[in-house]
């Protein structure tokens, strides 16, 4: 058999097991992420919708920047008038400041719940109902059975979920798409000015299903995302104050 030939027979049966596990072929109306390597990380080279997409931090500054990243993300998923269910127990984030990431806070509903089963309960809901967007839900710990509910719940729906972990005790196993790790990174004002710059990341790809784990450094621009690059930070840094989100 030709190197050719064995290399189609491979590329189809690639295709054969990720529709077999649900994974659907990539589409013509699909939103690129602009996420470079992360993006390439998932089947199809695809960031993946309908799906629950778990974050984890470990402190005020990196759960504040995991906010921006996600809020960056769910301004591409709801350019099309899309709406958002956001849930936590203590509401941290300054509504006004999302649009700073291409999100419109009109469009995001806001909820607030005392204890952290509520928070799951009222996700899990609003998962079900396949005329919202997304929802991200803020907690502290996740566990695979927890998980395997909010799963069940889109495979239905084909609404995104985002789970954010605040300072998990323990990083156990569930079912999601995927595991993330934002870091925030210093950044530079244009032209080398003094003040605050462009946000930038370290965004880490721990867990995905059906990929590979990645990483890369990412800059959000009032375009929106973009790959880091060294002209992005010179020899005087300046840190973004991701705290305006809170």
């Amino acid at each position: 058999m030709m190197l050719e030939d064995k290399q189609a027979l491979i590329s189809k049966l690639k295709r054969d097991l990720l529709a077999w596990q649900g994974v659907p072929e990539r589409s013509s109306d699909e939103i690129a992420m602009d996420l470079g390597p992360l993006e390439k990380a998932f089947p199809n080279g695809t960031f993946p919708k309908g799906v629950i997409h778990e974050f984890v931090s470990f402190s005020r500054m990196d759960s504040a920047a995991s906010c921006g990243f996600i809020v960056g993300i769910l301004g591409k998923l709801m350019q099309n008038a899309g709406i958002c269910i956001w849930i936590s127990s203590v509401q941290t984030v300054f509504p006004s400041a999302i649009s700073t990431f291409g999100a419109d806070p009109a469009s995001i509903i806001f909820v607030s719940m005392k204890q952290q089963k509520d928070v799951l309960w009222a996700m899990e809901e609003a998962l079900k109902c396949p005329g919202i967007t997304a929802v991200l839900a803020e907690i502290h710990q996740l566990d695979f059975v927890q998980s395997r509910r909010l799963q069940l719940a889109v495979e239905k729906s084909k609404v995104t979920g985002f789970i954010l972990q605040h300072n998990p005790k323990l990083l156990l196993a569930t079912t999601c798409a995927a595991r993330w790790k934002v870091t925030s990174l210093p950044s530079q004002s244009d032209e080398g000015l003094p003040g605050i710059g462009n946000p930038c990341w370290n965004v880490e790809l721990l867990k995905v299903r059906n990929g590979t784990a990645a990483k890369g450094k990412i800059v959000w621009t009032p375009k929106g995302f973009k790959i880091f690059s060294n002209k992005d930070v010179g020899s005087k840094n300046w840190n973004y104050n991701y705290q305006n989100l809170g």
